[in-house]
């Protein structure tokens, strides 16, 4: 990874595409954040989408391959490190991964789609104090102690597995309908996570049907709601506030597509990422 990017993007929906393409247009050094089978609503869109301009009545799949065939033609990768947290230290940006390690950028891009829901009752007062989204983050700071962990996906089972290798016991409530697979040490328990309750720090994970004294609860989803994804960040509900040129109320940092709020629409996702990646130009030249 190099030192420092011009551009990060994070998300591989039409937002975070549309921009990390403007960018590499702009002969800007970019890094992409996301998923090589970019946006899991497009893969799941089986019926025509009749409203993209340029791309009449195509599938979300069809539409992702020609994404993809752009993004080989421009030289784009896609890395498929998630990020967890990502900090403004001034005139650059420092982005945690969840394989503990750091990217540096001058300018963020958020395009990580709308989170559904909101956070459980006590995970915001506990972040840091038994709350974490990075197991191979954190893991050692609950090392021989007991901790649950509320897989989104199945692909979080591997962080649950190295929980395993590290902790006392781990207790592992899926949401989802796949039965989950573990080597040693982990728990499956069919719960709906409820709340983390503690005093100055957690103490017990409350579910549907009883109460875990627990350490630490790791939160693995897909995406952070933004104001815990960027510490600092000014939020409407579950959207980020931007103005019209997509920049949020921290200097350097833009957000684009659902994350922006509605209404939920490929083509507007795609025309927010032109925009947010031209503002993140403009946004470079200022610090010249």
């Amino acid at each position: 990874m190099e030192n420092r990017y011009d551009i990060a993007v994070i998300g591989t929906g039409p937002a975070g595409l549309e921009a990390a393409i403007t960018a590499r247009v702009r002969n800007k050094n970019v890094i992409l954040f996301g998923s090589k089978d970019l946006s899991n609503k497009m893969q799941v869109v089986k019926h025509p989408i009749l409203n993209y301009l340029g791309l009449p009545s195509v599938t979300g799949e069809q539409m992702a391959a020609a994404f993809n065939k752009q993004l080989e033609e421009l030289g784009i990768t896609i890395t498929e490190k998630r990020v967890t947290s990502v900090y403004a230290m001034g005139d650059y940006f420092t982005l945690q991964l969840d394989d503990n390690t750091m990217a540096e950028a001058s300018t963020v891009i958020l395009a990580t789609g709308v989170v559904a829901g909101k956070p459980y009752p006590g995970e915001e007062k506990f972040l840091g104090r038994g709350v974490s989204y990075c197991a191979t983050c954190d893991a050692p700071l609950y090392k021989g102690k007991d901790v649950a962990v509320i897989g989104g996906s199945k692909k979080e089972e591997a962080e649950a597995d190295f929980l395993g290798e590290v902790c006392s016991s781990v207790t592992y409530f899926p949401l989802y309908k796949d039965e989950p697979e573990f080597k040693n040490n982990v728990k499956v328990v069919r719960e709906m996570p409820k709340e983390i309750r503690g005093e100055k720090k957690t103490e017990a994970l409350v579910t549907s049907g009883g109460e875990y004294p627990v350490d630490c609860v790791f939160i693995l989803r897909e995406a952070q709601f933004p104001g815990q994804l960027v510490p600092g960040l000014e939020t409407d509900g579950n959207a980020v506030k931007v103005d019209l040129q997509m920049k949020t109320n921290i200097p350097g940092l833009f957000a684009a597509g659902d994350i922006a709020g509605r209404p939920y629409q490929y083509i507007k996702s795609a025309g927010q990422g032109n925009i947010a990646a031209l503002s993140a130009v403009d946004y470079l030249a200022s610090l010249r």
